[in-house]
């Protein structure tokens, strides 16, 4: 029987940090289905699930544990399963000045409407001519059925308005939301 581990990563950004990981990995029976990596500030971030017989889990988290003594951070967690509400997914995007606060407020939105965040990326530029800094963030949401999207999209308008953004959701059956 497999048993699904997520594992998180932070390590100095350098080249052979993933096959060192995916090495480790494999010698130890592991499978490597999902993971989300980056680059950040110089450090290497990633998040990954691994499927792993069993017999083989105490091996694999032995073995991902002693990466610590070649510069990695790891920690390992079981994976759970829950049951989800049945909820409509949509995108979201947020563009605008950088300031303090945006990522709070946006989510600060969707939790209190307990709308979960599947996913986020946020990116900080700097604004094509002028060189002022851009705030762009990009993710998706599971929003429950009992959510008044009209209300959701109000409360997003004066967001968008309170903090001079753009903020935007697309789904697959409504039209885009600007």
């Amino acid at each position: 029987m497999n048993t699904q581990l997520v594992l998180t990563v932070l390590s100095d950004d350098r080249p052979g940090v993933v096959e060192q990981l995916a090495q480790t990995i494999s010698q130890h029976h592991g499978n490597w289905l999902e993971s989300r990596m980056a680059q950040l500030a110089g450090k290497f971030a990633g998040i990954l699930q691994v499927a792993v017989a069993l017999e083989h889990q105490d091996q694999l988290k032995a073995a991902l544990n002693e990466l610590n003594s070649k510069g990695f951070k790891i920690v390992v967690d079981t994976a759970v399963s829950t049951a989800k509400p049945e909820c409509r997914e949509f995108s979201f995007s947020v563009v605008g000045n950088d300031r303090p606060g945006i990522v709070r407020e946006i989510a600060q939105a969707f939790a209190g409407r307990h709308i979960n965040m599947g996913a986020l990326e946020t990116a900080c530029s700097s604004m094509p001519w002028s060189g002022e800094p851009l705030f762009e963030a990009t993710g998706v949401i599971e929003v429950p059925k009992a959510v008044d999207m009209n209300e959701l999209y109000d409360y997003l308008d004066k967001i968008a308005d309170d903090l001079a953004v753009d903020i935007r959701l697309e789904s697959s059956t409504e039209k885009s939301y600007a």
